[in-house]
């Protein structure tokens, strides 16, 4: 784990100066919202406007860049990932100002909340339906976060991607699985 715990702490020693410090998502993120799973890359929501300062910093850090649009960008370095996505919608920009620092693992690090994280998830699972995995961490959110979550939030990321039927699905099992 030292590994990652050196290039988160070198991802956040590069973001100081950006317009609005970076958070956490996707896997790692998943930990501070007591969901642990594998994660072989680390993911940060950062401010679109400082899309194009980061990607230099990365790519003098010795990162190489495999994917760059207007919503995200994906580098490698060696085995190591580290993926941005940008907060450029009023959505995303809320969530991200809204990430609150955490105590995790690797540090302390602002971290999206776990409303925001479905949102995004959701957001993953529609653009590519293959993505199983992400439905699967829906499902541990909402398990572990069960009775914590601003059910109103996570119900209007479902109804902006038409999916409040999976959403129904989703919290009927849950609820199965208690009674």
């Amino acid at each position: 784990m030292s590994r990652l715990v050196d290039q988160i702490r070198q991802a956040v020693a590069a973001f100081v100066g950006c317009k609005t410090t970076p958070a956490l998502i996707g896997g790692l993120a998943l930990a501070a919202h007591r969901v642990v799973r594998a994660t072989r890359d680390v993911d940060f929501l950062v401010d679109a406007d400082d899309a194009d300062r980061l990607h230099g910093i990365l790519l003098d850090l010795g990162y190489r860049c495999v994917h760059r649009s207007e919503d995200a960008a994906n580098y490698l370095r060696g085995d190591e990932g580290l993926d941005l996505l940008y907060a450029h919608r009023p959505i995303a920009r809320r969530l991200l100002g809204e990430a609150s620092e955490r105590a995790t693992a690797l540090g302390n690090l602002r971290v999206i909340s776990a409303e925001g994280l479905i949102g995004f998830k959701l957001q993953a699972l529609v653009n590519n339906p293959s993505r199983t995995r992400d439905l699967d961490d829906i499902r541990a959110l909402l398990r572990a976060q069960r009775g914590k979550l601003n059910m109103a939030e996570v119900r209007e990321y479902f109804a902006l991607f038409d999916r409040t039927e999976l959403l129904d699905e989703l919290l009927a099992q849950i609820a199965d699985e208690t009674s």
